[in-house]
């Protein structure tokens, strides 16, 4: 009771004893002592807003009473109990009921029925009248708003009065003037009835008068205008609030964390060094500073309300906000400072005093280093709000537009910045974790694209493999190494102790120097059939060194086509870049990074199309908002394409186009190349004074004449190399002459994945080369790059210096004509120009459709028409007669794959298993070892985690009233983990014997911690939620006779798989482990409900939220990537056939009846 209040002692001893006879809610609880330390058991009973509470239900007296009214009550977490408390104590239920007075301690009270703790904060809550002091505060401001408008009707109507007296003295003046003027006449009865009518007449124009002003106040408080006010008032009043609440959170971080902590790195023994202290908490004192103030001015705007002025305290606060940019720039490097320190204890144990502070409200330091990251968008919604609900014609309107869109664009600079930032952190962290080092992934320009667990086949001196069985365990073991893939770079590396990892030999790769070649050579004995179709070739020359071959082995064909398809498109980027700059400088002093410079286009927002500051692996602005015809001319640019913008165009284009605009875009673009390159960078093309050599081709005067590129891919003539060395040759750029089409031998990425040699005679002779016999030896002539025989061009695609001199295709065809046919002229009708960019063209669209049919084959599976109209397409390619031969095959691979039937993998398939179990009868759980189970689980597990087709990932759609139709694989994966987690929990309680119960809890602890080493982090989730249920949490002899050892185990799990920090451990466990792996399908959901709900797909000015798409495919590419890499898990069908085994498993209710059998609840 508050202090200072008399109360009659009889009286209340009457309310006591009423509300113990007749009160709404009677029973005992305990209530926590004064001093926090013990819980006292009392009998309660409730009386309209008092609440009494007694010795016990016999006592006559009250022993105090609570007045109810303005508190808040609501439900508590369970506090952790000490250890020596831990095993006497069973399941309780907290609640606790706030004063609104300043100086009364919170009513803390527990109970140990869910059920009574439920009721009992329902009825409290009634009883505090909450509702009532709402609709009262809100009632209040409703009178205030019409005293308002009281006060002013009141104005207006003195100023009417006096405008009317005025205007009465008016006609008395004149009046006396004009009895001045006439001579007087003697008062007559007529006068005095005229006074009356007149006076009548005022009486009723006042009158009129004062209800027709009331008319105008009334409808204008019925209008829209007076409504978007009221709205927008209540915006203003809302921000107040939020901001308050804002500088408490800041307040809390810098003086119950930041301060506290800046002293114990001053003491003698610091847990904390200074800097690590400045690198957690960036610049948020000075955060707080800024928005106290401009808390302040809100409060002083709010004194002089109605009349809300907000526009110039966002002027001064927008120069102001330019410091959250440091703050959220190093945001995530500040959480990877505040978890290194965690690891010391002293630090630990002293974060953990601080956050037990009742101020914090058992919120971690993570959580408030979080806030001030989602206060700029907060401004910005609240913005939008205030802008919909003032007027065009207010005056702020303009001062607020202004406000948005600078806060806007701030938003936008950090986005970037962040987004750049995690991606050198990603190329840091990874290079950090390489013992020897590693340089290359210093540079900025690298993109990181894929890892992944991979077997890499040894390889002997003499370059062929090594004796051995390729499917060995020996092989699997050894030879497995961390593959990382950049846009620049391949590396390799073997994982010693600790996780550190280790360079291998010729670990580095630079994929310019790479040939892939995806269906290496049939193998001649049985030794690799266990791994067939899932080994791929790597062929690297070194243009300093001497050349190598790496194979590596995937885990299956899913996981193999996603690695070659990655490592394709790299190599295709970087030679594509390289053909285009080597076509577009001859003769001409444009370059294409000029060509992109001089295109406005690409880094100037418009109408259809808004960039970000963040460049893509090209040196090019990334999109932010796009339309469609804008992202389909990205696609189809000739002059540059992303690895980041495909993944993402192909995983999210069905949002906002169909697949038949984007295959009718590939077809125009294959049948007009020129229309994939704009009219600006056109004209900077044949802008030349050499405009007609350029278009009609001119072969140059010496076959020794060279010219230098720019970029790779390079054609040059070697002067060292050995003439007795055997080697395979190509030409890069190919050419055409005398109105014939010249195939020549290309070695070069193809967009099937093959690279292999092909040369073939104009289409109009009848002669070709076998392609086996394209090993090229000269030992007469001293140009080793060059052979020449029938007019055949063939030489190594392989990168020289910038300084070093290389040959044109034009230049290397007149060497071939000048040694087949010497002094014969030669004339070029058509400029290699032109037929650069026809092959850039068609390389282009067939390296889209590759990827598109390899990664996503659904598509076509599901729309035949879609199938059946890309192979006639290619078909028709197929019949082009001036069709490279690689580009020929290129199109028989991808109908190919479009045609066949998928071998598969060897594992078993979902539809196997559950048909296998459908007849099976399985063994008790007594029978199965904790491997056997484990193992199983984790192949169940992961064969229902694979099968999630990426289109449910877009939309929410498990969210939607129709998700079984929507997201019917995303609800089996629900279901599955339901039904195990039931199961868990049914084997526990099936049991009476205590013992028995304890032996099935730590054996699937056992099982959980087998399948951490697995990294099957979704059956760990599935166990510890099981054991954390309430039917089995309240079994305390059970628990008291778990071992302490198990009972470790489980914190540490629990740990693992806590969805504290937004699962902050399971994402380093995650970025930290090596497929195979089965995540938590439910921590990604909330990444992207987070991206759904915070972002829609389109822009007011109807344009596609591309930099949306873009972070939802980031997350789908981490999904699949661990959907593709099986695990290599023989199936056992006595294991499997008890956990698809649900006969006997116990719904929710079930269980916690089975529960109270086994262990009813103790009367207090």
């Amino acid at each position: 009771m508050q202090k200072g209040i008399r109360l009659n002692d009889g009286h209340v001893t009457y309310l006591g004893l009423l509300a113990k006879k007749d009160g709404t809610r009677r029973g005992s609880l305990s209530k926590k002592s004064s001093d926090n330390t013990k819980w006292h058991t009392k009998w309660f009973a409730l009386l309209q807003n008092m609440l009494f509470y007694f010795e016990s239900e016999s006592s006559s007296r009250p022993s105090g009473l609570y007045l109810l009214e303005g508190c808040v009550c609501d439900r508590s977490p369970s506090p952790k109990p000490s250890l020596s408390a831990k095993e006497c104590l069973e399941k309780q239920y907290y609640f606790t009921v706030s004063f609104n007075h300043e100086n009364q301690k919170a009513l803390e009270l527990r109970i140990e029925d869910v059920k009574d703790c439920d009721e009992w904060v329902a009825a409290i809550s009634h009883a505090s009248y909450r509702n009532l002091a709402n609709e009262h505060e809100t009632l209040m401001q409703k009178y205030l708003h019409l005293l308002q408008i009281v006060e002013t009707e009141k104005t207006v109507a003195k100023q009417l009065r006096q405008q009317i007296e005025d205007g009465e003295i008016e006609i008395e003046r004149l009046k006396s003037e004009k009895i001045q003027s006439s001579p007087t006449t003697a008062p007559s009865d007529d006068d005095s009835e005229i006074k009356k009518i007149k006076k009548v007449q005022s009486f009723l124009r006042g009158w009129m008068c004062r209800r027709k002003w009331k008319t105008i106040i009334q409808d204008y408080i019925r209008s829209p205008h007076a409504e978007s006010m009221r709205k927008r008032n209540q915006v203003v009043f809302s921000m107040l609030e939020a901001e308050a609440e804002y500088v408490q959170q800041l307040h809390i971080l810098v003086n119950n964390f930041l301060r506290p902590l800046r002293m114990a790195a001053s003491s003698k023994k610091p847990p904390i060094t200074h800097d690590d202290v400045s690198s957690i908490f960036l610049n948020s004192e000075t955060i707080m500073f800024l928005h106290q103030i401009f808390y302040q001015g809100l409060k002083a705007r709010i004194a002089s309300w109605p009349t809300l002025v907000l526009a110039d305290l966002f002027d001064i606060l927008l120069p102001m906000l330019n410091i959250y940019q440091e703050f959220v720039r190093n945001h995530q490097y500040s959480l990877q400072i505040l978890a290194h320190c965690k690891q010391n204890r002293d630090f630990d144990k002293l974060l953990k005093q601080y956050e037990a502070k009742p101020d914090c409200e058992e919120r971690t330091l993570e959580t408030f280093l979080t806030y001030p990251m989602f206060q700029i968008p907060r401004y910005i919604l609240t913005l939008h709000e205030l802008l919909a609900h003032t007027p065009h014609e207010h005056v702020e309107r303009n001062s607020l537009d202004y406000a948005k869109s600078k806060l806007e664009e701030l938003s936008r600079i950090m986005h970037d910045e962040v987004s750049e930032t995690e991606n050198i952190r990603k190329n840091l962290a990874i290079e950090r974790m390489i013992v020897e080092g590693c340089e290359i992934l210093l540079d900025t320009s690298q993109t990181f694209v894929r890892q992944g667990s991979l077997i890499q086949v040894p390889m002997s001196e003499k370059g062929k493999i090594t004796r051995g069985r390729l499917g060995s365990l020996s092989l699997k073991k050894e030879g497995e190494k961390q593959c990382f893939l950049f846009s620049k770079h391949l590396i390799i590396c073997t994982r010693g102790s600790g996780g550190k990892l280790h360079l291998t030999k010729n670990g580095v790769v630079s994929l310019i120097d790479c040939t892939l070649i995806e269906e290496p050579e049939a193998k001649s004995d049985k030794s690799g059939q266990d791994m067939e179709h899932l080994d791929f070739k790597i062929v690297v020359e070194p243009k300093d060194s001497q050349s190598f071959t790496i194979i590596l082995v995937a885990s299956s064909r899913q996981e193999k086509s996603a690695w070659t398809s990655d490592i394709s498109q790299c190599i295709d980027n970087i030679r594509c870049n390289g053909l285009m700059m080597n076509a577009f400088e001859e003769n001409s002093k444009v370059t294409v990074p000029q060509m992109i410079k001089s295109d406005a286009s690409l880094y100037c927002d418009d109408v259809d199309i808004r960039f970000s500051k963040m460049m893509n692996s090209c040196k090019v602005l990334q999109i932010r908002y796009a339309s469609v015809e804008r992202l389909l001319e990205r696609l189809t640019d000739l002059r540059f394409l992303s690895i980041d913008f495909l993944n993402t165009f192909l995983h999210s284009y069905r949002v906002f186009t169909s697949a038949d605009v984007v295959l009718d875009k590939l077809i125009t673009i294959y049948k007009k190349p020129i229309s994939a390159i704009p009219a600006r960078s056109l004209e900077l093309f044949f802008a030349s004074s050499q405009n007609n050599k350029l278009l009609y081709g001119e072969p140059p005067k010496s076959p020794r004449a060279s010219r230098k590129f720019s970029s790779p891919p390079p054609l040059a003539i070697t002067k060292t190399s050995s003439p007795n060395r055997r080697r395979k040759l190509s030409l890069n750029i190919p050419i055409i002459t005398g109105g014939k089409a010249l195939d020549l031998a290309a070695l070069s990425c193809s967009s099937n994945g093959y690279a292999s040699m092909y040369s073939t005679m104009s289409p109009f002779s009848k002669t070709t080369l076998d392609i086996n016999k394209l090993y090229v030896s000269s030992p007469i002539t001293k140009f080793s790059l060059f052979s020449y025989n029938n007019g055949m061009v063939m030489s190594s695609c392989r990168e020289l210096d910038n300084n070093r001199s290389a040959l044109s295709a034009a230049s290397a065809f007149a060497i071939a004509t000048a040694g087949a046919n010497e002094g014969t002229p030669t004339k070029e009708k058509n400029g290699d120009k032109e037929f650069v960019i026809r092959r850039a063209a068609t390389n282009r669209v067939l390296n889209v459709l590759r990827h598109w049919v390899s990664k996503h084959s659904q598509d076509f599976e599901t729309n035949t028409e879609l199938k059946m109209k890309v192979i006639s397409f290619l078909e028709e390619v197929m019949h082009d007669p001036e069709l490279l031969t690689q580009e020929r095959k290129a199109a028989a691979n991808i109908i190919r794959t479009l045609t066949q039937e998928d071998p598969g993998d060897n594992q078993i398939c979902l539809e196997e298993v559950l048909q296998m179990a459908e007849g099976g009868k399985s063994e008790p759980y007594e029978n199965q070892s904790a491997l056997e189970i484990a193992e199983q689980l984790t192949l169940l597990d992961h064969l229902v985690f694979k099968v999630i087709p990426y289109e449910e990932f877009f939309g929410q759609g498990w969210m939607k009233n129709d998700k079984n139709e929507k997201t019917p694989y995303i609800m089996k994966t629900t279901k599955h983990f339901n039904d195990i987690s039931n199961l868990i929990a049914t084997e526990i309680l099936r049991s009476e014997d205590v013992t028995v119960r304890v032996a099935v809890i730590e054996k699937w602890v056992a099982v959980a911690d087998i399948c951490r080493c697995l990294h099957n982090y979704n059956a760990v989730l599935e166990i510890t939620s099981s054991l954390n249920r309430s039917s089995i949490f309240r079994l305390k002899k059970t628990w008291l006779k778990v071992s302490k050892q198990t009972k470790t185990v489980i914190d540490k799990l629990q740990k693992l798989v806590s969805s504290e920090g937004r699962f902050k451990n399971l994402r380093e466990a995650l970025k930290n482990c090596d497929p195979p792996c089965v995540p938590y399908l439910g921590m990604y959901l909330t990444d992207l409900a987070f991206i759904e709900e915070g972002t829609p797909n389109y822009t007011e000015d109807n344009l596609v939220n591309f930099s949306k798409m873009r972070m939802i495919s980031h997350i789908i590419r981490e999904i699949r990537q661990f959907q593709q890499t099986a695990y290599k898990i023989d199936y056992q069908p006595k294991a499997a056939l008890y956990l698809l085994d649900g006969s006997s498993v116990m719904d929710e209710e079930g269980l916690y009846e089975a529960s109270l059998r086994i262990e009813p609840k103790v009367p207090n």
